[in-house]
């Protein structure tokens, strides 16, 4: 009876099966695969020659390879970070708010999931672009004299990944926030706490789940972009999700494109890893 009772722990259920499925068949094998064209090389039409080689590697910590990574890192910490900011608040009112409101600011939230993700990013190109609506007003206000261009630069394509990830974050922060006990801010101000003492002893502190999440959940697909760089940066942004895409696209050049998907794999991990265990030593304290 014990054997029976030892062997069905160790026997998955059943139900366990389809996502197992589902993880090796869509994530363990496509990174294998990944990983073996990695260390191939580029035939010379383009094709793939199976000779086993670092090279891709070696190349691909050249200082012009190494600065788009940094530069995708530092695009990717400022969109997490400004959405943190103002997806806060939002979940704050959100959660704060009557059953009936706060149905309808979530409905406000979910709302542009219901729009193409492309028809999103260049949306906001004709909405910054030198013929639209922002430089019709400025023009009109008289603030410029002549037409900016608003589109193709970093900026826009920062604004255009705030636009577009900022439910990424609102959702999380909501989960947690709606599960907080507001009866805590409530106490801190009769025993004489200041606004900054019950946001950053109080309220931060009890809802850093939901704000870890929400980093992740923003930072992850941030960094690996490449339809907003590619829609609202022009020529003048090349960002690593950009760089990737080329080498298979344009380039037709997949072992090192393969070789830049593994690194930029093997970053996204240690930059969570580094982030959890900071976390973790900050919750310990």
């Amino acid at each position: 009876m014990a054997e029976r009772v030892r062997v069905a722990h160790k026997t998955p259920p059943l139900i366990v099966l389809p996502a197992m499925g589902w993880f090796i068949w869509f994530l363990l094998i496509p990174l294998s695969i990944i990983a073996v064209y990695s260390v191939a090389t580029k035939g010379i039409y383009g094709g793939v020659v199976f000779r086993f080689s670092f090279d891709n590697y070696v190349r691909a910590t050249d200082w012009i390879y190494i600065r788009i990574l940094w530069n995708s890192l530092k695009l990717a910490t400022y969109t997490a970070l400004a959405c943190l900011v103002i997806g806060y608040p939002m979940a704050y009112v959100m959660a704060t708010a009557k059953a009936r409101m706060r149905s309808i600011l979530m409905m406000l939230v979910v709302i542009p999931f219901w729009t193409n993700f492309v028809v999103r990013a260049y949306a906001l190109k004709v909405l910054f672009g030198q013929n639209g609506p922002v430089n019709a007003l400025a023009l009109g206000l008289g603030l410029i004299r002549e037409p900016v261009d608003l589109a193709n630069n970093y900026f826009s394509v920062g604004l255009g990944m705030v636009t577009n990830y900022l439910p990424f974050m609102v959702l999380p922060l909501y989960v947690a926030l709606e599960k907080f006990d507001f009866s805590l801010l409530e106490a801190a101000k009769d025993l004489g706490a200041k606004p900054w003492a019950l946001l950053t002893r109080i309220l931060l502190p009890l809802t850093r789940a939901g704000i870890i999440t929400g980093l992740i959940f923003v930072f992850t697909p941030a960094l690996g972009e490449f339809v907003i760089p590619d829609l609202l940066g022009g020529s003048r942004t090349m960002l690593i999700g950009n760089l990737i895409t080329d080498q298979f696209l344009k380039s037709r050049d997949w072992p090192f494109g393969a070789a830049l998907s593994m690194l930029l794999i093997l970053v996204v991990m240690a930059s969570l890893v580094v982030y959890l265990r900071v976390q973790q030593k900050q919750g310990a304290h």
